[in-house]
């Protein structure tokens, strides 16, 4: 009992001197707050949007006869349209969301991620973050006519190379390159 209690006046006295050093840091901040702050402008995928990158995508899974899963998030990353079609094997249904919301996360297409994680490379292991990213192609970030990056695309059911080959369509839709 007694140990206990030590245990825990110990823990207070940790976690006061924790939180004592902590206040006493400088905060960081560069110049004056703003005196009427605004919230950042962003820009997000449109469901049409979302519909016309979904269609070329199925459009060229057609074309290639492959059955894809197709993923599109929006500029949060947060899924705003799917479709599996007939036949698409089920396992994808997570990698095509995967595929896209590691598009979006790092604003760059999955296969670039890839080529960057391999043993010795700078994000080796980074597939272990976030709940899991998928680092092989099928996954690109979609863009507005100005470069702002709106939302992604993640593409899975076949090889990496149909995978990426459906994923561009799907991009090149909106003009995304």
């Amino acid at each position: 009992m007694l140990r206990h209690k030590l245990l825990i006046v110990v823990g207070m006295v940790i976690g006061s001197v924790m939180t004592a050093a902590w206040l006493a840091q400088p905060q960081a901040v560069a110049g004056e707050p703003p005196k009427n702050p605004q919230p950042q402008a962003t820009k997000d995928i449109t469901l049409d949007q979302a519909y016309a990158v979904s269609k070329a995508a199925f459009d060229k899974a057609h074309e290639i006869d492959t059955k894809m899963d197709i993923a599109i998030v929006d500029a949060g990353g947060n899924l705003k349209s799917f479709a599996r079609m007939d036949g698409a094997w089920i396992g994808s249904i997570d990698i095509a969301i995967k595929k896209a919301k590691t598009a979006r996360f790092f604003d760059m297409p999955t296969g670039e991620i890839g080529k960057l994680s391999q043993p010795g490379g700078p994000l080796y292991n980074i597939e272990h973050s976030n709940n899991g990213l998928i680092t092989f192609p099928g996954g690109i970030p979609l863009k507005s006519s100005d470069g702002t990056v709106i939302g992604a695309i993640g593409v899975s059911g076949s090889t990496v190379e149909n995978d990426h080959t459906v994923a561009q369509a799907g991009a090149d839709a909106i003009g995304s390159k």
